[in-house]
C-alpha cells in the first residue's frame, strides 16, 4: 500500500493519540485520581500504540495491518474506558479513539 492509503488512518490515529495526551493530563488533575487509574493506563497504551501504528503505515510497514488491527483493540478498549466517566476530556478521548478503531480496522481488513 502507498502512504496515501495509509493517510486516513494515519490522521485517525494522530489525533486519537492527541485526545489521548490531553485526557491523560486531565485525568491526573481530577480531584480523585485513584479513580481515573485505568482510564490514565489506557489513555497512555493508546498513545503509544497509536503513534507506532502511524509509523508504520507512514514507512510502508509489512506488519502495518498487523497493528492496525492491535491499534483498534487498544483504541476500544481507552473508549470504552473514557466513557465510564462524566468529565468532558473523557467524553472527547472516546470519541477519537471510536474513529481510530474505526479507521484502523478498515485498514486492518
Amino acid at each position: 500500500m502507498t502512504h496515501q492509503q495509509f493517510q486516513n488512518c494515519i490522521d485517525e490515529c494522530l489525533k486519537c493519540m492527541q485526545a489521548c495526551n490531553h485526557c491523560y493530563d486531565a485525568c491526573l488533575n481530577e480531584e480523585d485520581v485513584a479513580m481515573m487509574k485505568a482510564c490514565i493506563r489506557l489513555d497512555r497504551e493508546c498513545v503509544d500504540i497509536c503513534a507506532f501504528a502511524a509509523q508504520a503505515m507512514s514507512m510502508n510497514s509489512s506488519y502495518a495491518k498487523q497493528l492496525c488491527r492491535i491499534c483498534a483493540e487498544v483504541c476500544e478498549a481507552c473508549g470504552n474506558e473514557c466513557n465510564k466517566h462524566p468529565m468532558q476530556h473523557c467524553k472527547d478521548c472516546a470519541e477519537a479513539c471510536f474513529a481510530c478503531a474505526k479507521a484502523c480496522k478498515a485498514m486492518a481488513s
